[in-house]
């Protein structure tokens, strides 16, 4: 992972100090709070709902043991002892006392962290694959090119102010695990017929009041002009996007109402006018990000492991858990393991001090000392020995952190929802939970097999509700907390915005529509059919009649 230079540290200690001075003067009176509103979001602190929300960046998911430590000791001596993992690859403190955030910032920096460009019209925190770099299917590791984005876009002084947030994610593997096509930009890295590395462009993706699936501007961009062009697309959305709406604001609604033809015209215009120029990433600048990535001291290890084949022929509890949590990895005798933050009766996403800590030491003593964040809202230890698989399983055990889940029912996306939010319509925590005691049977979660739920308590879609194979959405109906479903999304490759089913439910009925959804699904679906395939052959309706039907 990218390591701070002098400079990185002396900027980011300059802007502790400046901010503190100003949460000072805040608190004394003397600058109101439309004057401090800017000030503070610059900073990644929100107003919430019972107390202030600190969001934390973390780019492109990587941190190491040491900032995990960091972040253990904010939960405790800061917070209410855990934080809570976003959609962004970020992690968000709810509870921080206003005059304390200053200080929180200065032990981040100490660990080369920051509330930088977590909040505000900016561009935020740019994310990409989990897996980056282990994976074994590949095209090139992202997070060098992430890294170029993130020093490019950090204060920049033309796009500190767009008509609205603004979000880019990278994608370096065959399957998308970035829910890359429904970004502001999406860039996926791709080979010409010459073997040249490069992007193939998205734009205009976006969830929200108004959710998009990005389109392409460009089926092939040289590596080389990675940034002309994401410059020239951003001049493009800063000069004509609109400002007088907020919920118009967003650069999806300037390429809808622009056409994306002449969209890409004015890009390209605009791109031939810098395109060549001071920009222009060089081979040097490639290599410089690059050694901030290059593979761990990695053993030459067997293509495969008698102790993991023993420990699968005796434990079939670890058996489930492999399966489910365990993928392949580039380099022989390795893995990479998900931890899933998804227990039944823990808000998903969160992660208390004890965890994290318990996590630090498991990175050191496992994974080279890093741990990713995907933004599903779990935590992966990229590069495990497969001969230690099952000593990591019995620790995990210990801290409730072996949960065999990923990709099931119960792996459920959440966002904060009422419990916390300011802005949200109903609580989406409580929701998470009925549903996955609902299905908290193991055996039948594996029977209905891979299925994405999300949830988000606002049309802000934190929750990435609109890509969920099933997706809920809480809405006021008539100052109650009602919960809208929809079904079909997809965020893969195939990525799909979801079909809304009819009237919303309350609170109540939910876990009982869930359980009518799935269900259907069971007795509609072909052998090996995932929920995902078998909506796309048969529709919405036969989920509809079920769903909505009278009781005799």
């Amino acid at each position: 992972m990218y390591r701070y230079d002098n400079y990185d540290h002396k900027m980011l200690e300059d802007r502790v100090a400046q901010f503190r001075d100003q949460t000072s003067r805040f608190l004394k009176g003397e600058l109101a709070d439309n004057e401090f509103l800017p000030l503070r979001l610059q900073n990644g602190l929100y107003i919430q709902r019972m107390a202030p929300m600190l969001r934390i960046a973390v780019p492109y998911g990587m941190l190491s043991s040491t900032q995990l430590r960091k972040l253990a000791f904010i939960a405790d001596h800061y917070d209410k002892g855990y934080g809570h993992f976003t959609t962004r690859q970020n992690i968000q403190f709810n509870w921080p006392a206003l005059a304390d955030v200053p200080d929180i910032l200065a032990h981040l920096a100490e660990v080369e962290m920051h509330a930088i460009q977590t909040s505000g019209n900016c561009i935020r925190n740019t994310t990409t694959d989990q897996f980056a770099g282990s994976a074994k299917n590949e095209i090139e590791d992202s997070r060098p090119y992430c890294e170029i984005i993130r020093q490019w876009s950090t204060f920049h002084p033309e796009f500190a102010y767009l008509p609205r947030k603004f979000k880019i994610a990278v994608c370096g593997t065959a399957d998308d695990q970035a829910a890359t096509q429904v970004h502001d930009i999406g860039l996926f890295i791709v080979r010409n017929d010459a073997g040249e590395l490069g992007f193939r462009v998205l734009v205009g993706g976006g969830l929200g009041r108004t959710p998009v699936i990005g389109k392409e501007i460009r089926a092939f961009l040289p590596k080389e002009e990675l940034l002309t062009y994401l410059d020239a697309i951003l001049r493009v959305y800063n000069r004509e996007g609109r400002r007088d709406n907020k919920y118009k604001a967003r650069i999806k609604i300037l390429v809808k109402e622009t056409g994306v033809e002449a969209f890409r015209d004015k890009v390209e215009k605009e791109w031939q006018a810098i395109k060549g120029g001071p920009l222009v990433v060089t081979e040097e600048e490639f290599a410089r990000c690059k050694s901030f990535f290059h593979d761990p001291d990695y053993k030459t290890l067997p293509e495969t492991s008698t102790a993991l084949r023993e420990a699968l022929s005796r434990d079939v509890m670890f058996t489930s858990w492999y399966q489910q949590n365990v993928d392949a990895h580039k380099k022989p005798g390795y893995a990479i393991v998900t931890l899933c933050m998804k227990k039944t009766g823990m808000a998903p996403g969160d992660v208390s001090s004890e965890q994290l800590n318990f996590i630090a030491a498991l990175a050191d003593q496992y994974s080279f000392g890093e741990v990713r964040v995907s933004h599903e809202q779990n935590v992966i230890l990229a590069d495990v020995e497969e001969d230690a698989l099952y000593e990591l399983w019995q620790a995990l055990k210990s801290k409730e952190l072996s949960t065999a889940n990923l990709g099931l029912i119960s792996d459920i996306i959440c966002c904060p929802g009422g419990d916390f939010c300011a802005l949200a319509n109903a609580k989406s925590i409580p929701i998470a939970e009925s549903i996955q005691r609902k299905f908290d049977d193991p055996v039948l979660q594996r029977e209905i097999g891979e299925l994405s739920l999300n949830i988000s308590g606002c049309m802000n879609a934190c929750g990435h509700h609109h890509v969920g194979n099933i997706g809920i959405l809480g809405v006021d109906k008539k100052g109650s907390e009602f919960y809208q479903v929809s079904l079909g999304g997809s965020a893969d490759n195939d990525t799909a915005l979801g079909q809304i089913v009819g009237p919303s439910f309350s609170q109540e009925e939910i876990p009982a529509v869930i359980e009518k959804i799935i269900a259907v699904y069971m007795r509609q679906r072909h052998k090996g059919e995932r929920f995902i395939e078998t909506f796309k052959r048969i529709g919405i309706a036969p989920f509809k009649e079920e769903v909505y039907a009278k009781p005799n």
